[in-house]
Parts: C-alpha cells; structure tokens; sequence
C-alpha cells in the first residue's frame, strides 16, 4: 500500500479490538514520530499498550473502545502549532494505515491527565492519534462538494484537483472542512476559516494536499 492508497483507505475507527500492535509497527511509528520531531520542532510521544487515557466517561461519550495505544500530538505553544502538528498527524495516520493499523483523531474525549504525564514537560498536548486494529474499517465521512474547497481564477490543472480530492479526504474536527485552498500559477496557498481546531485540520489537509498533487508540481505561497 502506498500513500495514496492509505488516504482512499482510511477512515476514522473509534473502536479497536484487544489485538497487540506488532513490534516492528511501533518501530516504524516510532521512528517517524522521531522524523517529525527533527523536522517540524514538536515534541510527539507514543503510548503502547495504555488503557486509563479511554477509560473514563469522556471515552464512552466519545462512543470509543478499546482504544490501547495512541500518539500524542504536543509541541511547545506557538501560534501554529496546531497547523505542524496536523501535518505530522496526518503523516503518523498514513503510516499507521500503511502498516495495517486504523486511527482516529481525538481532541476532547479523553482522560487529559493521564496524557499530561506522558507529555514532555514544557510541550502541551493539542490532541491524541488513537491506534490500533480497528473492529471495523470504518465509513467513509460526510463531505463538501470540492469546489466549495478551493479558488482558481482558471480551471485548474490535473495535479490540483489530483491534491485536493485528496484533501477532501482528510478528516477533519466533526467533519467541517474549515479551509480554503487557492491557486495563482504554480503557487497554493492555505488558510484556514474559523472552527474548532481548524488550524490543525489545515495541517491534514495541507499534507494529505501534497500527497495527492506531487510536491513536484508546485509551492506553497
């Protein structure tokens, strides 16, 4: 499975089955946590094999179970934190699915103190990456037309509208899509709107975008 094929594959899982994550799965989470860390100046973690984080009612309110395992998104606070954390969750996603692993994206249903303790001190904690085998595969969520998504003055080429079906794909906070992508030229830019946690929906969207569209093909204005 490549990358394009674990966007079309993925879907939000929020309950998972008691199976261990393989080792050498967690080898590779962990060394693309370490990747992200290097590159995008943020402090992610990863927890194996952790219950108390989904064990209270938040988690039930949240209709999830059996969640075990989960990245933790944090950095130290910054005004876009939120945007660098969604890239190296949407690539933390990717991987996961490519490795035969589901997820899903959590900002509020879970136990925030047990995640503060796994947190490097000094970051805060944005949201959590739940993992694991998945009961099911999921549903695919609700979704705007694409053209409500973006903006060119002309119609626009293959390699765009290639990056934001899949853009269209990234899930978002209660799936509301909160951004806007424009084209001029070669150059895209992103923005989000107001939302909940809609910069660092911006953040998935912008990676899923570049996966989809060929970081070849443009540059981000």
């Amino acid at each position: 499975m490549d990358l394009l094929e674990a966007i079309r594959a993925r879907h939000s899982v929020r309950r998972y089955t008691p199976q261990p994550l393989p080792q050498e799965a967690v080898a590779a989470l962990r060394e693309e946590i370490d990747a992200c860390n290097r590159e995008y100046g943020v402090r992610l973690g990863i927890a194996v094999n952790e219950p108390t984080a989904f064990s209270g009612a938040m988690a039930h309110y949240g209709k999830f179970s059996g969640v075990r395992n989960y990245i933790i998104l944090a950095g130290k606070p910054a005004p876009d934190l939120q945007e660098r954390l969604g890239v190296c969750g949407a690539r933390l996603a990717l991987a996961a699915q490519m490795r035969g692993l589901n997820s899903c994206f959590v900002a509020l249903t879970y136990k925030k103190r047990s995640v503060r303790k796994r947190t490097e001190e000094g970051a805060k904690a944005v949201c959590v990456l739940a993992l694991g085998y998945g009961e099911t595969q999921g549903v695919p969520h609700r979704s705007k037309p694409l053209s409500s998504l973006y903006r060119a003055r002309s119609a626009p080429p293959e390699w765009f509208l290639r990056g934001m079906e899949c853009a269209q794909l990234a899930p978002t906070a209660m799936n509301q899509q909160k951004f806007l992508f424009s084209l001029e030229g070669n150059t895209v830019t992103a923005a989000a709107k107001r939302g909940f946690y809609a910069k660092l929906d911006l953040g998935i969207a912008k990676y899923f975008f570049e996966v989809g569209a060929g970081k070849e093909n443009f540059v981000w204005g």
